[in-house]
């Protein structure tokens, strides 16, 4: 999306000025009420001077100095290029080690979760069949107390296969009713109760059938008790080295985090590597600065804010010298400078969206590196936290309503005593600033705004000793 179709995104209007004779376009920015614009062409220009000089000098008269934009791009031979690659590579490498240690942290974060959720599985039968304990013997549900019973057939007793399970005996012993009965037996809550049941069916069936029933029932009722115990332990421990598991993940997100913003200013802006100021056989490099200063409305209940945006677009050579002994060898650029000022009346909403716009942009500019790794990012995040929600299990706390004490008086007199009604206060009687008052308090702002903008031009240009008229 380009710069455009943002500002009409966020509800600007695009300025509009002729870059040259008789042809005009679009600048990308707001449309402001006062805008100068200035280009500088020395041989021994400094970045330094002018951006500290206009810093300077805007701290004068307005509190709020933000910094929005802060972009360069370098052609492929310069000397700048270099040195900016290399230290880009070190630190995209610090960035791949910590996301890759990351990625095997969060593989063995699939496997924990996957084991929870069969313990979870496994502990909602033993809870179901804790609930029907509390009924009488024969009113007592069996299904979850059935699919128990088949896991410790099939996985205890070993199956079909297995002489010794209910199925062998039933297969090999011809105890045919042998597996009807164990299946059909209801859960029993202790060993008397299940004794009982057994001695009931003494007159309707074999007993040796009876006594191999009781051995069976028995050893499964041993096994889903030490089972049951054995699960909500598990549960306990997963739960929190899950929960350890991913605070250490928070930690190495944390500590990508700033190299991930390292990435992003060390990585060339796109568009002014495809800009015709910038030949990769030539020393050059471009560089872009947006600083917005402000000042709040003095009419109260506006919102208003009074605003000047200062953009500065270097075209710059940079030459790599020595500063001084025991400092690195750092790049000093010369060359041409153009400073656009603009002047604006915006709201805090207007302001909020213009940051919002800028927030966008940069995202955009960040290359194709730093993009994906910020999109793994913004995925792996979303993925955390809804293992997390899932691992925890958090009780909602009821917050204790505390009462509020009477007044002295009050306590004092008892029943005689009668409460006055409250006044409305002056909060109450503030009138809702209108869209009128909106506009008379811009139409207020307007007239220092331009001044201000008019007095950093025109000092600029006296302190730099340029022609005035």
């Amino acid at each position: 999306m380009d710069r455009s179709k943002l500002l009409e995104k966020y509800g600007f209007e695009n300025e509009f000025v002729e870059v040259a004779l008789d042809h005009h376009k679009h600048t990308g920015f707001p449309k402001p009420i006062k805008g100068y614009r200035l280009v500088y062409n020395v041989y021994d220009l400094t970045l330094e001077e002018p951006y500290f000089w206009v810093v300077n000098g805007i701290k004068e008269f307005m509190p709020y100095i933000e910094k929005l934009e802060d972009t360069y791009a370098a052609s492929e031979n310069s000397a700048f290029f270099g040195v900016s690659q290399q230290r880009l590579g070190a630190q995209q490498d610090k960035v791949s080690q910590f996301l890759a240690t990351t990625g095997k942290m969060i593989k063995e974060l699939f496997q924990m979760v996957r084991e929870l959720r069969i313990i979870n599985e496994r502990l909602g039968y033993y809870d179901a069949i804790e609930i029907e304990l509390i009924r009488p013997l024969g009113e007592r549900l069996k299904s979850s107390d059935i699919t128990l019973k088949g896991m410790f057939v099939d996985l205890v007793q070993g199956g079909g296969k297995s002489a010794a399970s209910v199925y062998g005996m039933a297969r090999e012993l011809e105890f045919i009713t042998l597996p009807d009965l164990f299946f059909d037996a209801p859960p029993f809550k202790n060993a008397s109760e299940l004794e009982s049941y057994i001695n009931g069916m003494a007159k309707d069936f074999n007993q040796n059938v009876l006594r191999v029933l009781l051995r069976h029932i028995r050893s499964y009722m041993e096994w889903k008790k030490r089972t049951h115990i054995e699960h909500r332990d598990r549960k306990r421990f997963m739960l929190k080295y899950l929960k350890q598991h991913f605070d250490i993940i928070q930690m190495y997100i944390e500590w990508i985090k700033p190299y991930l913003r390292h990435v992003q200013k060390l990585s060339l802006k796109g568009k002014n590597m495809d800009s015709a100021d910038l030949i990769a056989a030539f020393d050059g490099s471009m560089v872009d600065i947006e600083i917005l200063g402000r000042f709040t409305n003095p009419i109260k209940d506006t919102n208003v804010n009074g605003c000047m945006l200062v953009t500065f677009n270097y075209r710059t050579q940079p030459d790599m010298k020595f500063v001084g002994e025991g400092y690195q060898r750092g790049p000093v650029h010369t060359g041409w400078m153009e400073m656009n000022i603009r002047g604006y009346t915006w709201t805090d909403k207007e302001l909020e969206n213009y940051r919002k716009l800028k927030q966008e942009e940069g995202l955009q500019l960040m290359g194709d590196i730093s993009g994906s790794v910020q999109e793994a990012m913004v995925s792996l995040g979303g993925e955390l936290s809804k293992y997390l929600d899932e691992a925890n299990e958090k009780e909602t706390e009821t917050k204790k309503v505390v009462p509020e004490k009477p007044p002295m008086m009050q306590r004092l007199f008892g029943d005689f005593y009668t409460p006055k009604l409250n006044k409305p206060s002056k909060v109450d009687k503030k009138k809702v600033a209108t869209d009128i008052d909106i506009e008379n308090s811009k139409k207020g702002l307007k007239s220092p705004v331009e001044l201000m903008c008019w007095n950093t031009y025109k000092n600029f240009k006296k302190a730099h000793r340029m022609v005035q008229w």
